[in-house]
Order: C-alpha cells, then sequence, then structure tokens
C-alpha cells in the first residue's frame, strides 16, 4: 500500500486508537471489510469462490471478525491508552480471532455431533474463552449494569436446582454451561446475533452511507422549508427532520448528533430555552427505532421471534409512531403559541422546489426500500439494494459524492456500530441462553400469570415496570430481547395479541432513552444545547409523555396496530387522534381556539384525552363528553371576553 493511500485511509479512521499505527490501522480496515464480503456472499447466496456456509459457521466468522475489533477500539479502562493499542489488547483481540474462527472451521462438527454436551478438550476450553472474552467485550462496548446481569444469568445454569419455587430449574455442570453457551443454538449464536448478520448488517450500512451522502441535511432542509416559518418552526423542524431521518437510520443518539446540530442552536436562537430545545431533539430523536421503514435493531429481532416478516412489524408500528409524534407536535406548538414564540425569517430558510430538486434521489430510496420490503422475500437484500441505489445517485453531485475519507469514515463508523451491537447482542444471547437452558424462563411466565390471575391491566403493569425499570439498566435491544423470553409468554397467554405484547415491552423498554438516569438522548441533546442534564430529562419525560401511554392503547385494541377491518382500523385511530390531542394540549397548558388552560381544565383534559384514546367504546365515548364539556367551558370566558372587546372597539 502507497503511503498516500495509507494517509488517506488513516485520515479518514475517527478511532483514534488504530489511526496513530499503520499496522493496526490495515488490520482495522481488513476486519471492516471482510466480513462485509462474507455477508453480502451469504446473503445473496453468490458463493465466491465457490464459499457457502451453514448457518453458525457463518455466525462464528461474523464474530470471528467483530468481537477482536471490540478490544482493539474500546479501551479496557479510562485509564488505558487511548491513542494506541496496548499489549493486552493486542493478545485479547488475537485470541477473540482464534477461538471464534476454530468453531468457524467446525461449525459442521457442532452440529453433527452434538459439541454442546459432548466435544473435544479443546472446544470445550475454547467455550469458556469465548464466554469470558464476549463478557469482557460488553462491559467495554456498554456498561457494567449490562455486564453483570449477563454475568448473573449466564451463570444461572450452575445453581438453577438450587433456587426456590419457580426461579427452580434443571442445572449443569460448569463445562456443559460453557459448551451449551459458546455452541448452543439459543446463546451467544442464536437469535439476537443471527438477526444482526442476517438481517441488520445491510440497515446499519444504509443508515451510514444516508449520513454521510447527506441525507441528515437534506432531511432537515426538507423540513425546514415545509414548516420553518410557523410558531415554534425551529422546534417543527427538529421533530420533522429527526422523524425523517430517524425512520431510514434507525438510530438515536446519532440522530441527535446529525440533526440535534443543526436544529437545538435554532432552536435556542428564536427563543426556546436551552433545556427545552435539547428536550425537543431528544424526544424527536428518541421516536427514531419505532419510525417505520427503518426502526431499531430491536424491531428485527422482533419479526424472528413472531416469526413474521419484518415488512408485517414496520406496518403495525407505524400509527403508534405517528400518534407520538403528533402528540410531541401539538405541545410543541402550544409551547410557542403560548410564549409567543414565531417561526424563522424566510431569508433563512431554503424554498421547497429547490430542497426537492437538489435532493430529489433521498426521497426515491425511501422509495426503493419501501418496494424491495413489500416484495422481495428475502427482506435483508432491500437495504443493499437502496444503497447501491443511493451510492450511484450520489455520483452526479458534487456535494454529495463520496470521497476517499469519507468512505474511510464510513467504514469507522459502520466496523464500531456493528462491533458495539456483536457485543451486546452475544450478551443478550447469554441471557436468553441461561433462562432458556434451564426453563425458568416459562416457569417465570407461568407464576406470573397465576400471581395476576385474568387481570390482564395488572400484568400489563407489570410488564411495564419491569421493562421499564431493566431498560434504566441495559441498551433498549438486549432489554426487548430479555422481556421477549421472560415477559411476552405471559401476555400472550392472556389473550393478548403477540405484536402488541411484543411492542408493548419494546416501547417500555426504550423509554430510557428519554427518562433519567440514563437518557442517552437527553445527554447527547443537553451536550449539544449547554443545558441541565436532570431538567432537560425531566422536560423530555413530558414531552414525551405519548410514549408511555400508547402501548396501553395498542394492547387493548389490535386495530391500532392495523390488525382488523378498514373500518375498525379507522375508527380507533380517529379515536386516539383526537385523545392525543387533547391530552397533549392539556400537557402543555394551551388549546387551539381556546389558549391557555387553568390547572382544573387540564387536569379534566388529561382524563378525557386517555379515555377517548383508550380502544374501548364506553371509555371512549365518556372521554369524548368530558372533552366537549371541558372545552365548552373553557372556551366560555374566552367568547365573553372577546364579545366584550368587539363591543368596547365598536
Amino acid at each position: 500500500m502507497s503511503s498516500g493511500w495509507l494517509a488517506k485511509m488513516k485520515a479518514g479512521l475517527k478511532i483514534e486508537r488504530v489511526r496513530n499505527n499503520s499496522f493496526w490501522a490495515v488490520v482495522f480496515i481488513l476486519f471492516s471489510v471482510v466480513p462485509i464480503l462474507f455477508a453480502i456472499n451469504q446473503l445473496f447466496r453468490l458463493r465466491l469462490f465457490q464459499v457457502t456456509l451453514i448457518d453458525n459457521a457463518y455466525l462464528y466468522y461474523i464474530l470471528m471478525f467483530y468481537l477482536p475489533v471490540v478490544f482493539l477500539i474500546f479501551p479496557a479502562t479510562q485509564g488505558s491508552p487511548q491513542n494506541r493499542v496496548p499489549w493486552y489488547d493486542a493478545v485479547l483481540f488475537l485470541t477473540a480471532a482464534i477461538t471464534c474462527g476454530y468453531f468457524g472451521l467446525h461449525g459442521l462438527n457442532i452440529i453433527s455431533f452434538g459439541w454442546e454436551y459432548a466435544a473435544p478438550l479443546t472446544a470445550s476450553l475454547l467455550s469458556i474463552l469465548l464466554w469470558i472474552l464476549i463478557i469482557e467485550a460488553v462491559r467495554r462496548a456498554s456498561d457494567l449494569g449490562l455486564m453483570l446481569t449477563c454475568i448473573i444469568f449466564s451463570f444461572y445454569p450452575l445453581v438453577a436446582h438450587l433456587m426456590p419455587g419457580f426461579l427452580k430449574g434443571q442445572s449443569f455442570d460448569f463445562l456443559t454451561t460453557a459448551r451449551l453457551h459458546a455452541m448452543g443454538a439459543n446463546s451467544i449464536v442464536g437469535l439476537p446475533l443471527f438477526v444482526l448478520c442476517n438481517l441488520l448488517i445491510g440497515f446499519i450500512l444504509f443508515g451510514i452511507l444516508l449520513q454521510y451522502t447527506g441525507g441528515g441535511t437534506f432531511f432537515y432542509n426538507l423540513a425546514s422549508a415545509l414548516l420553518g416559518r410557523s410558531r415554534g418552526g425551529a422546534a417543527k423542524i427538529g421533530i420533522l427532520g429527526s422523524a425523517f431521518f430517524g425512520m431510514l437510520s434507525g438510530s438515536t443518539v446519532s440522530n441527535v448528533v446529525a440533526i440535534g446540530s443543526m436544529t437545538i442552536p435554532a432552536m435556542k436562537r428564536t427563543g426556546f430555552s436551552a433545556h427545552y430545545a435539547a428536550a425537543i431533539e431528544s424526544c424527536a430523536s428518541a421516536g427514531g427505532p419505532m419510525m417505520p421503514p427503518v426502526m431499531g435493531a430491536a424491531a428485527f429481532v422482533m419479526a424472528s421471534f413472531l416469526n413474521v416478516p419484518y415488512i408485517e412489524v414496520a406496518i403495525a408500528a407505524a400509527i403508534p409512531a405517528f400518534l407520538y409524534f403528533l402528540g410531541l407536535f401539538i405541545q410543541v406548538d402550544g409551547y410557542a403559541a403560548k410564549t409567543g414564540l414565531k417561526g424563522l425569517p424566510k431569508n433563512e430558510l431554503p424554498p421547497l422546489w429547490r430542497t426537492l430538486k437538489e435532493g430529489w434521489f433521498y426521497l426515491g430510496v425511501i422509495l426503493v426500500m419501501c418496494y424491495f420490503l413489500l416484495s422481495l422475500t428475502v427482506e435483508a437484500w432491500a437495504p443493499f439494494y437502496a444503497g447501491a441505489a443511493l451510492l450511484v445517485l450520489s455520483i452526479f453531485k458534487k456535494q454529495t459524492r463520496l470521497t476517499w475519507i469519507s468512505l474511510f469514515n464510513i467504514i469507522s463508523d459502520l466496523t464500531k456500530t456493528l462491533a458495539q451491537l456483536v457485543a451486546i447482542l452475544g450478551a443478550a444471547g447469554l441471557l436468553i441462553g441461561g433462562l432458556s437452558v434451564t426453563g425458568v424462563a416459562l416457569s417465570f411466565s407461568r407464576e406470573l400469570v397465576a400471581a395476576v390471575g385474568q387481570n390482564s391491566l395488572l400484568i400489563l403493569v407489570a410488564g411495564a415496570l419491569t421493562s421499564f425499570v431493566l431498560g434504566l439498566g441495559m441498551p433498549t435491544t438486549a432489554c426487548y430481547i430479555f422481556l421477549a423470553v421472560v415477559m411476552v409468554p405471559a401476555l400472550v397467554s392472556l389473550n393478548i395479541n403477540p405484536m402488541g405484547a411484543h411492542l408493548f415491552v419494546f416501547y417500555w423498554g426504550a423509554l430510557s432513552d428519554i427518562t433519567p438516569p440514563t437518557a442517552l438522548c437527553v445527554a447527547a441533546a443537553s451536550g449539544i444545547a449547554g443545558s441541565n442534564f436532570m431538567q432537560t430529562g425531566w422536560t423530555a419525560m413530558r414531552l414525551g409523555f405519548i410514549k408511555y401511554i400508547v402501548p396501553f392503547f395498542f394492547v387493548y385494541n389490535a386495530a391500532l396496530l392495523t390488525y382488523g377491518a378498514l373500518r375498525e382500523i379507522l375508527v380507533a385511530t380517529s379515536f386516539a387522534v383526537i385523545g392525543v390531542f387533547f391530552l397533549s394540549s392539556a400537557l402543555e397548558g394551551y388549546l387551539w381556539g381556546v389558549g391557555r388552560l387553568k390547572l382544573v381544565s387540564r387536569f379534566f383534559l388529561i382524563a378525557g384525552g386517555i379515555l377517548t384514546a383508550f380502544p374501548e367504546w364506553i371509555s371512549s365515548l365518556v372521554g369524548l363528553l368530558i372533552l366537549v364539556l371541558t372545552t365548552v367551558v373553557s372556551y366560555v370566558p374566552v367568547w365573553a371576553k372577546r364579545k366584550a372587546l368587539k363591543v368596547r372597539n365598536e
């Protein structure tokens, strides 16, 4: 490799630990590019060099490339070298590559001879090593809380026979437990990693390509052209821009960074307080993982759990996502009206036609993505086709054309994201493995149902609280996977729609993005805005309140998940929209046509809004009556005041 190419490559690598060393820079690029080629070969059945891998071997080889990278780019501690790779990380890198490579080479033997129960000594010892490597990798790539959770549940098979009541399960010795984790079909190389390697890789690549070809800027400009001049326009730009970008990237924190870096300063400049601006962007970006067509990693795992096409999950999530963003939009508009905030000046906003003319191909790739998601029998191909279309179309504009440096930036971001996900999903596999092999997951659900009887509300409240608490301590995807194994069977056993049950725990687990003390979106946004973290977090919780209650709505009426006749879907959605409108108005303290609301009126509108949105005829009609009466009572003084003013002027 010539020095010129090496200089460009190193300049494009964002990770300082490998950028400063030519050897590790080359290794990093190799361990970044080769697994993508592996994935393309496997997913499209290309049989390059006559290579076709069985599923478990393919997973081990992907693990062989991305697990070692965790030790390459994530330092062991805050005091570890940040600008170079120390010797112990080099040893861990090599150990992880050799261990996973060994299992990949023996993938067929693992299946054919049942190595998870009886394996050669080398395989057994390497199983212990892989178990340790995954735990250390998730500590580095995520946090101590998830690592401790993985340790507890992965070691559970050793002591399951000693546990009381429904926590008691089948036990295994240490070596068998290690083999089950490393070579069983329900642990490290189980469903979470399978979904990553067979579905998520392409979507993550597409999201990063979208960002580097200027997608974030286009969606910001489009939102600006559509809403910039309305009251509170800067905040509405943030909501719409984040919704646009999030529906294709499926990310949260990167959404805050990509869109918030433009919207938060604009909001502050037009009169929004720093904490309110950061809270708006936090809530808007937190909607990314639930915004079709491309949602977060958990949605793809959900499709595999349910054994349905991914597009079915995306369609089911559409109405709840719309209700969430509608509630956020109404609160922002109310705040702007209440405080007298105006829109952005016309000379600061891009013309709509020029924006569409310059970035029409971004909308085109959305159509390409949706077409292939709906028409292809293999959904994993859709992001690759859409990504290829994006790359080809971006060539024709200098501003969107990729350079060598931006290409290496893409590789750097993609590899870091995938390495982190490999660590998290591998650890989530340990959670599933520990619960499934002991049989405790099923007994937990059974005992939970027995404890609440047939009271679905109690089990939903228990599920919400469990999801919420776990979501504060672990990443959304890992939290969802754990709850899908432990909690969802209990919900389904009470005749709750399976899709609704999965989305319920997903929504409540994802609340950690905007709920202190974790609140990753809030942390990123408050950093940009320079606001107080806790003040921003509490504001984000109020603005995102719809996210807390919408799951209860769609669980009780699957029409909000587009299940049922068209008439049922339209009626349920209409009531939900009315309820969300008044609920959001009450939360902000401002109602269109009425103005500022008194505390008593807000209380009744909140109650009426929840009852109206709740998809059950009697409660909806009672709620609607409360809304009408409260609105009339609130409007009478306003009407009288306006009439008196009119008489005085005459």
